[in-house]
């Protein structure tokens, strides 16, 4: 048997090695294909999210004033979708403390890096600026500035300052960084008296690791809740972001938190990727969501909210503390 047996495994080899053999011969005979992979074709954009260009006399004359005073704009350190409306009605949202951010925020364009010192001269040119152009409203923001968080403070409070000087009449509105939770600095600026405070949101609690690098979302609760017991008749305003990967529940959550500390007015806009480099975009909103989300968030008890898939924080600002303070009047 065990003759047999041996003599049977022998054979059987034989017979596979022959059939991988001509297996091999067919293969070397066949015409190779060559198989490219398929082209992602890009979607075409919604028509909700196609901006008007920026063109036009107005924002030529605006972008070289803000050259010639030395002075930067958030419209286009951020790629904001907005800027050929904006500078078309001569309406600009100015950057200050330089244009190097000292956090890496997964979702934004403006540069990051190790900033310059800051200049005190700047707001001067930033009140010029709007007094130039004749502003009945000015928003005025700023790069996170964590190396000098009191220093940022005085500027905005230097900035307020000098507008009232040279443009009087002039609403302010300052969006602000959250100065790492620092008081003096909160109250720096909240005692310079804009008539709006804005500190943006961006996100829901659990994204903010890789949204918001370096915030904490107790920490811009607190920010606004604060300056609202410092100036209890003041207009506090706040914005969100969609498209991250929130959940609707989660957005409501934030809503209503923002609601308890008093926040005046909201703003929610679509989430747009600046770059690869950036966040992905998770999904856009249709229309009828962003109404959907204005709805709740009215009946939560803000005075104003701006909906929409290209509302950004200072988008149709005028128009918001327009609405606010007609409201606390």
């Amino acid at each position: 048997m065990n003759d047999a047996n041996g003599a049977y495994e022998l054979w059987n080899r034989s017979r596979v090695a022959r059939r991988e053999a001509a297996q091999l011969a067919t293969i070397s005979r066949m015409e190779l294909v060559q198989i490219e992979p398929a082209r992602r074709v890009p979607a075409p954009k919604p028509e909700w999210l196609k901006a008007r260009a920026p063109v036009g006399e107005n924002y030529h004359s605006l972008k070289r004033l803000a050259r010639s005073l030395g002075l930067h704009t958030v419209c286009e350190s951020a790629h904001c979708p907005n800027i050929g409306e904006c500078w078309h009605h001569k309406t600009a949202t100015f950057m200050m403390l330089g244009n190097l951010c000292t956090r890496r925020c997964g979702f934004c364009a403006v540069p990051k890096g190790r900033p310059e010192p800051i200049d005190f001269d700047e707001p001067r040119r930033v009140a010029e600026a709007i007094a130039t152009l004749g502003l009945e409203h000015a928003v005025i923001t700023s790069v996170n500035r964590d190396d000098d968080n009191l220093g940022g403070a005085r500027a905005f409070a230097l900035v307020i300052a000098e507008i009232r000087r040279q443009a009087p009449g002039c609403r302010v509105e300052v969006l602000i960084p959250d100065f790492q939770g620092d008081r003096e600095s909160i109250k720096t600026v909240v005692e310079a008296n804009p008539e709006v405070l804005n500190h943006n949101t961006e996100s829901v609690p659990r994204l903010y690791r890789v949204v918001r690098s370096g915030a904490r979302y107790e920490r811009t609760l607190e920010l606004l809740r604060y300056a609202k017991e410092l100036r209890p008749a003041s207009i506090t305003k706040s914005g969100v972001m969609v498209g991250l990967g929130e959940e609707t529940h989660e957005l409501l959550e934030v809503f209503r938190d923002l609601a308890d500390v008093g926040c005046d007015i909201l703003t929610i806009g679509q989430y747009l990727r600046p770059s690869r480099d950036h966040l992905p975009m998770a999904r856009l909103y249709t229309p009828r969501e962003f109404v959907e989300l204005k709805t709740e968030a009215l009946r939560m008890g803000f005075r104003h909210v701006e909906s929409g898939p290209l509302v950004r924080s200072s988008y149709h600002a005028h128009e918001q503390a327009a609405t606010g303070l007609a409201v606390v009047a």
